[in-house]
């Protein structure tokens, strides 16, 4: 009975099934995180543990998700997340797109004058280290949500066009779910993080659905941010207002990241054009 009530979600609407799967993977998560808030006073190994409870979980609900909703045993596969050479090939390619388009911005913002580079206060090793690993989580985690999961399931419904800008839309407001006044601080960077879902979802597009190249490219632009800001690298010279060079230095708060968000959306997009022709 219960096998037949789980593969009746799959004729169900998208919103529907969005809501079924949070709804389960609430279910799963809550008991063991309440317990964790409650109980731990380090506010950053609280974080840490229940962010890996729920990530772990939600591995977890997407193979019983394929298995029992849509008879696909294999669904992280069909998400494009393969184990296989070519996709680590696309993710070690991605990687090196990240960390050197944030070196560029960056560097052409030494150029201009607007920043200077400064000696770092840190063992640079280490936060390289950090830096790569902390990319790598979050992109490991962002995509296979958002490019995985997210948009499979929407693409069942409205098609890849449409889909694609709901995927990015919702990617975006998901990185507003805070206080309503860092809300409206770091609001400058809505414009460069729609950008870089439409990038993600063009650039898995370009790897025939495989999800090692935005993992990757995702992970990098990270990392770079990482390494430089919590190296504390640079330092601006407050030449031109901060809305152009970024908020919080930030560069996807400022027209700059904007600019470099676009012009890497629109590359991406004609990788991915270019495979279909």
């Amino acid at each position: 009975m219960i096998k037949i009530n789980l593969a009746q979600i799959a004729q169900c609407p998208a919103p529907l099934r969005l809501g079924s799967f949070i709804l389960a993977l609430s279910l799963l998560w809550l008991p063991l995180a309440v317990p964790i808030y409650l109980l731990v006073p380090d506010t950053n190994l609280e974080s840490i543990l229940t962010m890996v409870i729920l990530y772990v979980e939600f591995i977890f609900l997407l193979k019983l998700w394929g298995k029992r909703v849509y008879q696909q045993p294999q669904i992280l596969t069909h998400y494009g997340l393969e184990f296989s050479s070519l996709n680590a090939a696309n993710f070690v390619q991605g990687l090196a797109i990240g960390l050197i388009s944030i070196l560029i911005v960056f560097s052409l913002q030494g150029l201009l004058g607007w920043l200077v580079w400064e000696q770092p206060k840190v063992f640079l090793l280490k936060i390289i280290l950090e830096g790569l690993l902390v990319g790598f989580g979050v992109g490991f985690a962002e995509e296979l949500l958002f490019r995985g999961w997210l948009l499979d399931e929407l693409k069942r419904d409205y098609g890849l066009s449409l889909a694609t800008w709901i995927d990015t839309i919702l990617f975006a407001v998901a990185h507003f779910i805070k206080p309503f006044e860092a809300i409206i601080h770091t609001f400058p960077q809505f414009p460069a993080l729609v950008l870089l879902g439409l990038t993600q979802v063009w650039s898995k597009g370009s790897c025939r659905g495989r999800l090692g190249l935005p993992i990757g490219l995702h992970g990098g632009l990270v990392s770079g941010y990482y390494i430089i800001n919590v190296g504390e690298l640079t330092k601006y010279s407050g030449v031109v207002p901060d809305w152009v060079t970024g908020v919080n230095n930030n560069p996807l708060q400022g027209i700059m990241g904007v600019l470099f968000m676009g012009g890497l959306a629109w590359w991406m997009r004609g990788k991915a054009l270019k495979l279909y022709d």
